[in-house]
């Protein structure tokens, strides 16, 4: 637990009931100073990122935004999600506003489009780095406020959140658990924690500097709740942060700090939800309740089974490990120290040690109660990861002291080596593929259309399509958001849930990508949903090829024309190649995707093969 030197200044606050002292400009000024470096280091990670993680990075948060920025002739994918009204509006709606002022920017400056384009794609990026160095910033002044200020705990705990592996993987992209963690993070760090510890206050004949200090308290506490409201809306499973913090404060506070916590949660809950539906009320033109659609939808109808099943102990065998990759010893010494309680040799203030239990079984409890649900992801478990570097913390201080031994100093050097082999590999290696091919088609669209990043931004007078088909498993890579060009006219495999199909006769129902690859197969699906072959033959002229082409022998109105660019994982290619051996297609792009993946359908290169034109 806390060091007599980590905890004296909590400790003493504890002792005297004063109002801590307001902070010096040198601490502020330093404050500002770590702030910015970490904004500095974060916007690099967020630029420098290479990789794919997860679909919703891209379909929950940029594709509905750029719609909303450039409206629906933008050719954005809205998945059904958004048409379903599962989703709150106010995490695009983020994204959308910086869309608009990047593209504003650009028109005013005269930006050529491909920097312009550059620009759009780099934007979300740096409004998501701003929120990875929040959730930076605000995990060391939580601990901190837990161990101490200017303690080495508390620097402990800011070097493990900025050397994690998954923070460098994750904290940058798009994802509503990112920005629904840093949320959880400043919120939690504005909670009364001292209320618990607080006597009743008198009512009368307050000194000037208390009752200044009770409304510095009540502000902070709105933010908190209004913060945690907002996380909620973002992500419903949040409420199960929250439990674990507010009954023991409702239980140990004094009956006036009680009322006020009830007030103010009302108050700033209600305000929350009534900006929400508004807010979604504009977005999708009636009035409806998203996270209550959300837990009907994926709870009681069981559709986010449809994504997945897990075992019962897929966060405690891989969930865990995975967040906190080298920490994770420590952070299980921490978690065990926290529920065990105070022993005789702390010295820590019994307010400190109440806030790492409570953040011990916070961090207990929402993985547990997850465990129930049959469909689970690693990222469900990220509003923890702050506290479970908290508590890491003080083990890792206590293994490695100013004056370690060398061996302990090795091992922690292995840790360090460790960790930055991982983020290395899985932000600029794994999975890098299904992203660098919209780099590719998104420039070769700009070269057909003599696009240069050193003309002006007025489009060309006729703008050539470039037409593109993704036979992959479905959302395999980003869309609008990396495409950019509206006319870059793509299409790719649904994967569409049962939504209106009864319980009963579910287990029999095919997606397109799963009818393309399991039943009947690509051969049959492409010979089904594709024109014939004999459009784009080898063989023979193109004014022949275009005459059959129109032929009703070989064209239906539900088949879809071979695009200028097929793209697919290089497990298809032998089979394609059998199919396709006398058309047209040849390859034009292969790029490195991943050394292994737990879908043998996304194994291998990226490929692209191009009509000749």
């Amino acid at each position: 637990m806390p060091s007599a030197s980590d905890s004296a200044h909590a400790t003493t606050t504890a002792r005297t009931g004063a109002p801590p002292k307001k902070p010096s400009t040198s601490y502020r000024d330093s404050m500002l100073g770590v702030f910015a470096l970490l904004l500095a280091f974060r916007i690099v990670n967020a630029l420098t990122l290479r990789t794919f993680f997860q679909p919703d990075e891209f379909y929950q948060s940029l594709e509905p935004a750029w719609q909303l920025a450039f409206g629906s002739a933008s050719n954005a994918w809205i998945t059904w999600e958004w048409r379903t009204q599962l989703r709150s509006s106010l995490h695009p709606e983020l994204f959308a506003a910086a869309y608009r002022v990047a593209a504003l920017l650009a028109d005013y400056c005269g930006l050529s489009l491909p920097v312009k384009a550059e620009l759009l794609l780099s934007t979300p990026k740096v409004v998501q780095a701003v929120s990875a160095a929040l959730l930076d910033c605000y995990t060391w002044k939580l601990a901190e406020k837990v161990y101490g200020r200017g303690s080495r705990t508390a620097l402990t705990t800011l070097a493990i959140s900025v050397c994690s592996p998954w923070q460098w993987f994750c904290s940058t992209r798009t994802l509503s658990n990112c920005l629904e963690t840093t949320f959880t993070s400043i919120a939690v760090y504005f909670w009364p924690w001292h209320w618990t510890a607080t006597r009743e206050p008198p009512r009368e004949g307050k000194s000037p500097v208390a009752a200044q200090h009770d409304l510095k308290s009540i502000l902070q506490l709105r933010l908190s709740l209004l913060l945690a409201a907002s996380a909620c809306v973002l992500r419903p499973t949040n409420v199960l942060i929250w439990l674990p913090i507010t009954v023991p404060t409702l239980w140990q506070a004094p009956k006036r700090l009680r009322y006020i916590l009830i007030r103010e949660a009302i108050l700033c809950g209600s305000a929350v939800l009534g900006i929400s539906v508004l807010s979604d009320r504009a977005y999708y033109g009636v009035w409806t309740l998203p996270p209550l659609r959300f837990l009907y939808f994926n709870i009681a109808q069981s559709l986010a089974v449809f994504y997945g099943r897990n075992r019962p102990d897929y966060y405690l065998t891989e969930g865990l490990p995975l967040l906190l990759t080298t920490a994770l010893p420590f952070a299980a010494v921490g978690l065990w120290r926290s529920l065990q309680g105070p022993t005789s040799s702390d010295n820590a203030s019994s307010s400190s040690h109440g806030t790492l239990a409570r953040l011990a079984w916070t961090s207990l409890t929402m993985p547990l109660v997850l465990s129930l649900i049959s469909h689970k992801e690693v990222r469900f478990l990220y509003p923890i990861l702050p506290f479970l570097h908290i508590l890491s913390a003080h083990p890792l201080s206590a293994f490695l002291l100013p004056h370690a031994r060398p061996s302990r100093c090795a091992v922690v050097g292995l840790l360090l080596l460790i960790n930055i082999t991982i983020a290395g590999y899985a932000s600029q290696v794994h999975q890098r593929g299904v992203v660098d091919v919209l780099h590719y088609i998104r420039h070769k669209h700009e070269s057909r259309n003599n696009m240069s990043p050193y003309t002006t931004s007025s489009p060309p007078s006729a703008v050539l399509n470039t037409t593109v088909g993704f036979l992959m498993p479905c959302h395999s890579t980003p869309w609008r958001s990396h495409l950019v060009y509206s006319e870059v006219n793509a299409w790719a495999l649904t994967c569409e849930p049962p939504v209106d199909i009864p319980l009963d006769q579910r287990n029999s129902y095919l997606d397109e990508a799963d009818e393309f690859y399991i039943n009947p197969g690509p051969r049959r699906w492409l010979r089904d949903n594709m024109e014939h072959v004999n459009t784009i033959t080898s063989s023979g002229s193109r004014s022949a090829q275009f005459l059959a082409s129109q032929d009703p022998k070989f064209r239906a109105k539900y088949r879809r024309q071979w695009p200028q660019n097929l793209v697919f994982f290089a497990a298809l290619e032998d089979e394609l190649k059998d199919v396709l051996k006398e058309t047209r297609y040849k390859e034009c792009w292969r790029g490195f995707n991943s050394h292994f993946h737990d879908d043998s359908r996304r194994v291998g290169d990226v490929i692209v093969w191009c009509l000749d034109e």
